[in-house]
């Protein structure tokens, strides 16, 4: 396994729509398991492909409490196929955007449906933080970002300071 560098904001691939997995080979295994590695280091929660450049409908979560066994889910070609009605507010950061925390009203419920690394079709029913991240990584495989939940001033201001960033880097 291999940590993966984490493209960050304001690189344009992470606006890229993923592309469908085929089929889940030896090659899309070894990427959940770098993506894994990679999400763990970080650390974080959930990452997609998109994330370290790859653009796949690929996606890896682990919600697990610290001190708690790690529980690592790794999909292909995940889709939400039900919401739950209720929706509930949690504040969300992203790997892609460091420091940046942004309060999302999302369902509390979903189930997804997805291939897993043995190239079977599964389906999740997801509760709490396991559905808001479901739903947080499936964004990212359509080319949106938590930011897109700001105003668009909020949103710009997030925008310039990574350009900033980046630039102070290159120099």
């Amino acid at each position: 396994m291999a940590q993966l560098p984490i493209i960050t904001i304001p690189d344009p691939i992470l606006r890229k729509i993923s592309d469908p997995v085929e089929r889940v080979d030896s090659a899309v295994v070894k990427l959940m398991d770098d993506m894994l590695e990679t999400m763990y280091a970080a650390p974080g929660i959930g990452l997609a492909a998109i994330q370290v450049g790859v653009p796949l409908r690929v996606l890896v979560l682990d919600t697990a409490d610290e001190g708690e066994p790690k529980s690592p889910l790794a999909m292909a070609n995940p889709e939400i196929v039900a919401m739950g009605a209720t929706t509930r507010v949690y504040e969300e950061g992203c790997l892609s955007i460091p420091d940046v925390r942004v309060e999302i009203e999302r369902p509390e419920t979903v189930t997804v449906r997805y291939l897993d690394r043995d190239g079977k079709q599964q389906e999740l029913a997801a509760t709490g933080l396991l559905a808001t991240a479901v739903q947080h990584e499936l964004d990212h495989l359509d080319g949106q970002l938590i930011i897109d939940f700001l105003s668009r001033l909020k949103r710009d201001m997030v925008i310039r300071r990574f350009k900033k960033i980046a630039r102070d880097e290159r120099a």
